[in-house]
């Protein structure tokens, strides 16, 4: 399924036809009423709603038609820059305590001293991305309604299916709203029942959006298949627990209102739903992490083959930009760093100088712990965890060593221990006996020694929840939960462009609503202090 799933996506040259190249907004339809023939004349191959649905998860992975370059679903940008993964892990890392950048590409530096403005490109590429699948979503809805189904005389069989083809899109649509949400705020809401001639949507805010991902989330979870019982790769109820568990945990940053006790039911689900702890943390970041053991821990994860996504972003950019200085290519299965992504003595200070930590591994040779010149790649601990060697040191499947095999966790197991055990301690329920359990079962696979329960509370979650989860595009979310990303309560190096970490303003909590989107659609409004 990994292979066929993004080959399918890949070829699908029907999206060449249905979607326009770029997107600004969500008023995005099929170009005219000539394409309503085309794919009439496909969809009557029953096979093609799959093909479809593949070109929704390959939406998380790919940048465009064709591979790398030249065919880029979004303009104005590198495409590798624009992909998905790439787009949003910029903003949820690079803007922390947990990831440095040495390039001077544009504005990227912006981003780590959290002084980016609506201007900025690539905030504007990740805006449009989200854009660009929602409407492919929407698309996909409107292509599988009972009465398209029917006039084209689907089998029953095929339209049992088709229903639950339905429910994934919903919640990858959901996925990407309430990315939309939590980066941006307020946007838009367009779905498949939303004109298809052009319009321009209504601005919709923080609290309408949140309504729509939870209310989406609550209708659809019914029509997925059984925790582990879906093709891998695609996403299944547990899957759908855990996003609207991750909506309610920062419910007061997005509607002012604690859902923590509504957050912790849902997380026992997807703590007894099968899914399991790998026993090995570094395998959950190599090529073979599809096979090797990791996938049990994996709840959603976007698939990456070196041979079938080839794209400069996901997993591919993580792997490449996080080397350089003395490391050796070879040694991660690539064939050379980019000497970019670095961390900062912020994090690495979490370990507190433990070697035994499997999380904390660090390249330290000839590399600084300190930052003085945030350009040079040398200044600042690399980071060792995505990988494209296989658990037996074994090359991944594209032997130039442009592209990598591995995957992307959205969703793990392990951070619904690290939730249970915050609710928890927000005082949501639950028994701080079996949180203390679930952070144990952490630190134990990791090499960590165990802490007492008198050592939990919510500092340690959220440095463990750093520990464990870092690069993995969760930290500025978290750090906003806690009240530690904006201002001065918790400072880095080079926070606020200065080099001890300076307080930064609470606008900084959002990203601005991009000054072209606004400009092609002017019934949207502008986050405050831009």
């Amino acid at each position: 399924m990994k292979k066929s799933l993004k080959i399918m996506g890949l070829l699908l040259v029907l999206m060449v036809m249905l979607f326009p190249s770029c997107t600004n907004d969500l008023n995005q339809s099929p170009i005219d009423g000539s394409d309503d023939i085309d794919a009439e004349e496909l969809f009557k191959d029953p096979a093609s709603y799959k093909q479809f649905l593949a070109k929704l998860y390959a939406g998380l992975a790919t940048t465009g038609q064709s591979g790398p370059t030249g065919n880029g679903d979004i303009a104005g940008i590198d495409e590798g820059a624009s992909q998905y993964i790439r787009g949003f892990w910029l903003m949820q890392e690079l803007t922390t305590d947990e990831a440095i950048m040495a390039w001077n590409d544009g504005t990227i530096k912006d981003f780590h001293a959290q002084t980016w403005s609506s201007l900025d490109t690539f905030i504007a590429a990740t805006f449009s991305r989200f854009s660009f699948q929602i409407v492919n979503c929407n698309e996909f809805l409107r292509q599988t309604t009972d009465a398209k189904l029917a006039s084209r005389g689907i089998d029953a069989a095929t339209i049992a299916e088709i229903k639950t083809y339905r429910a994934e899109a919903r919640y990858l649509r959901a996925l990407t709203y309430w990315h939309l949400l939590d980066t941006f705020g307020g946007g838009s809401i367009v779905t498949e029942e939303s004109p298809t001639s052009f319009y321009l949507p209504e601005y919709s805010s923080r609290a309408e959006i949140y309504k729509f991902v939870d209310d989406e989330l609550t209708a659809l979870t019914a029509d997925l298949k059984d925790a582990r019982t879906n093709e891998k790769f695609r996403v299944d109820k547990a899957a759908a627990w855990m996003l609207q568990a991750k909506l309610y945990m920062n419910a007061k940053v997005y509607i002012g209102t604690e859902k923590y006790t509504d957050a912790l039911p849902l997380i026992n689900k997807v703590i007894t739903s099968g899914y399991t702890i790998h026993n090995n943390y570094k395998d959950l970041f190599l090529a073979d992490n599809d096979k090797n053991g990791a996938q049990n821990e994996f709840i959603f994860a976007v698939a990456y083959d070196g041979l079938n996504t080839k794209t400069f972003g996901g997993t591919t950019f993580l792997a490449h930009a996080s080397v350089g200085g003395k490391m050796k290519p070879g040694e991660y299965g690539i064939n050379g760093g980019w000497a970019g992504i670095r961390t900062t003595s912020a994090f690495v200070d979490k370990f507190n100088g433990s070697t035994g930590d499997q999380r904390g591994n660090f390249f330290t040779d000839g590399q600084n712990k300190e930052i003085k010149d945030v350009g040079a790649f040398t200044d600042g601990y690399a980071v060792q965890k995505f990988s494209n060697l296989t658990k037996a040191g074994v090359q991944g499947s594209d032997k130039s060593g442009d592209f990598v095999d591995t995957d992307f966790p959205i969703f793990r197991l392990a951070d619904a221990y690290l939730m249970y055990a915050e609710c928890n301690l927000r005082g949501a329920g639950g028994s701080n006996t079996t949180a203390l359990g679930y952070v144990n079962a952490l630190r134990t696979r990791a090499n960590a020694p165990v802490v007492s329960l008198g050592e939990l509370d919510l500092n340690f979650i959220l440095d463990e929840r750093a520990k464990e989860l870092h690069w993995e595009c969760h930290r500025r979310t978290d750090l906003i939960r806690f009240g530690k990303f904006s201002g001065g309560s918790y400072l880095w190096p080079w926070k606020g462009g200065i080099a001890t970490g300076a307080a930064t303003p609470s606008i900084r909590n959002l990203f601005p609503i991009p000054a072209g989107s606004l400009a092609a659609n002017p019934k949207l409004q502008q986050n405050p202090g831009y």
